[in-house]
């Protein structure tokens, strides 16, 4: 826990690892293969599942790409605990619901709907509590006025603080850092997250065949299996009530801010009044602020990667498997499930393909969580991720054979662990970068008249001397983190939308290999943006430093 920096109590962050984190992506993993299922053995519908279960997925998405930021906005107002809770008692009902739908469409349609909501709520906040982790408590200094007869600067004082002193002396422990031990705290929640895709793979998706093992029809099984897994969530809804109770910087919120024209938080600069401006300003700061903005493109390619990993491998060795005559029954745009049992070898050859990259991202988030900790200036750590994805995607579309028994076994296999790379870089990196973001301080100036708090942003032009009659007070954006994790998601589903539609329209009509050529352009856009953000933290660097030595030259003068 010192290692890791965590401000947060054990049972606070006990509740967020192995609650929100483990479970955030396990009952939507659970859902995508089981719903096949519910289409065959609850419904009976035994043609055009493939349609279906895709058709429904893509609702799911679009639907979370509204509800994500919403979602971010109201725990901005609410408090994190409570959107997470709200969530997870949303899935655990939708997912009850949707073993009473008589068809596809309306009924089933409309529960994956439901399910929607809950799930954008549930993966929202494992962004936004994990600033709250390592979030400092304490009381805010006393401000002074250069009005006050009593204060009386000095040499060192904080007026004349400059950047140049702060980044030539010894540079201190990071353990109790925010921002290095949001970092290294990323790692674990990629893993935490990974884990619980496993999770679901293994202990929720063979519920139906025990239960039919012990003497339930398949329709009775299937049902079971979402009344225990739906019992699941609504558990980990009311872990939730008092685990996550009290986290650091929630302060006063509660559901009676709802409709409160104010939200004030302890020591933190009040938030707008209007939902729609905290949304805009967590926009704006993607394009002020590069940390943020960075943190947005890698989780747009971080989302995208996980569904050309999920997704299109298994497509792209059904479709080898039926053009090389091995898979004559199957469609080239059959579901993962529908390829199990349709063509069994493509299915095999597809989850040790899936297997090896997920591993593999699974044992390298705590070291991108590390190194993200100590080159938070270069990016180097993304830049490398981006890379890996680059070239792993880029040469595994052009594999005139994905079947790493017919020659091109390690090389293959070394492609999809460098997929798989640059997917948890993405996800670890990015999530680093947010909270990074969100614990970054600014200046908070406030004048005589009355006026209250006004945010200076750092620059040149930003005076040493303040006026008199002004206080400054320097704030964190923790009050945004909730809108700021709805925007990094929301980005993430148009990430998914994008490479699911369009790369699957031209899977079927130009060439099986275009998705992860389009995969290979995303990573080659996070690694120009990520290049120049950094390249610009060099320069303000490099100019803090040079008008810090100019103004302790003057100052001794």
């Amino acid at each position: 826990m010192t290692y890791l920096g965590i401000t947060a109590t054990p049972s606070q962050a006990a509740t967020y690892f192995l609650c929100v984190c483990l479970f955030s992506i396990s009952f939507l993993v659970f859902l995508n293969s089981a719903i096949s299922f519910v289409i065959t053995e609850r419904i009976g519908q035994k043609k055009h599942v493939g349609d279906a279960v895709g058709t429904l997925g893509f609702a799911d998405e679009l639907l979370a790409l509204f509800a994500c930021p919403i979602w971010g906005v109201l725990s901005d107002r609410i408090g994190v605990r409570w959107v997470a809770v709200s969530g997870y008692t949303i899935v655990g009902l939708a997912l009850v619901t949707v073993t009473f739908a008589k068809n596809v469409y309306p009924q089933l349609l409309l529960a994956r709907l439901f399910f929607a909501i809950g799930g954008s709520a549930t993966s929202t906040m494992v962004t936004a509590i994990l600033p709250s982790m390592t979030q400092k408590s304490k009381p805010d200094p006393p401000t002074h006025t250069q009005s006050d007869p009593d204060f009386t600067p000095s040499i060192s004082s904080e007026l004349t603080i400059t950047p140049a002193r702060t980044l030539l002396s010894p540079p201190s422990s990071n353990i109790h850092d925010p921002q290095a031990s949001s970092s290294r705290l990323a790692g674990y929640v990629g893993m935490a997250t990974g884990l619980g895709a496993l999770l679901a793979l293994f202990l929720f998706l063979p519920l139906p065949a025990h239960l039919q093992a012990i003497g339930q029809s398949r329709s009775q099984a299937v049902a079971s299996s979402f009344y225990i897994v739906a019992s699941v969530a609504l558990a980990v809804g009311i872990i939730c009530i008092f685990g996550l109770a009290n986290l650091p910087g929630e302060g006063p919120k509660s559901i009676g801010h709802i409709i409160s024209r104010r939200s004030d938080l302890r020591g933190e600069h009040p938030p707008p009044t209007a939902y729609p401006a905290l949304l805009v300003r967590a926009v704006a700061l993607g394009f002020r602020d590069g940390d943020v903005g960075l943190a947005y493109v890698g989780g747009f390619v971080a989302r995208a990667s996980s569904v050309a990993i999920s997704l299109f491998i298994p497509l792209y060795v059904n479709a080898y498997f039926i053009k090389s005559g091995r898979c004559p029954t199957s469609e080239p745009g059959a579901p993962p499930s529908v390829i199990k049992d349709e063509c069994r070898t493509a299915y095999i050859v597809a989850a040790k393909l899936t297997g090896v990259s997920q591993l593999v991202a699974l044992l390298c988030a705590p070291l991108f969580g590390y190194l993200g900790a100590h080159y938070r200036s270069s990016n180097a750590p993304l830049l490398v991720a981006a890379v890996a994805g680059l070239a792993g995607n880029a040469a595994f579309g052009r594999l005139t054979s994905p079947d790493p028994g017919e020659g091109g076994g390690v090389a293959i296999y070394l492609l999809v662990m460098m997929m798989g790379i640059g997917q948890i870089g993405a996800i670890v990196c990015s999530l680093g970068l947010l909270a990074r973001g969100i614990h970054t301080e600014e200046e908070q100036v406030a004048t005589g008249s009355g006026n209250g708090l006004h945010e200076a942003v750092d620059s040149e032009a930003t005076p040493l001397i303040r006026p008199v009659g002004t206080t400054k007070k320097m704030s964190t954006r923790a009050y945004l983190k909730g809108s700021i994790a709805g925007v990094y998601s929301l980005a993430g589903g148009a990430g998914i939308l994008l490479l699911t539609k369009v790369g699957g329209v031209l899977f079927d009509n130009v060439d099986p290999g275009i998705p992860f050529f389009i995969m290979a352009g995303f990573n080659g856009l996070l690694l120009l943006v990520g290049g120049a953000s950094a390249f610009l933290n060099m320069l303000k660097r490099d100019r803090s430093v040079r008008g810090g030595l100019q103004h302790d030259s003057t100052i001794q003068e």
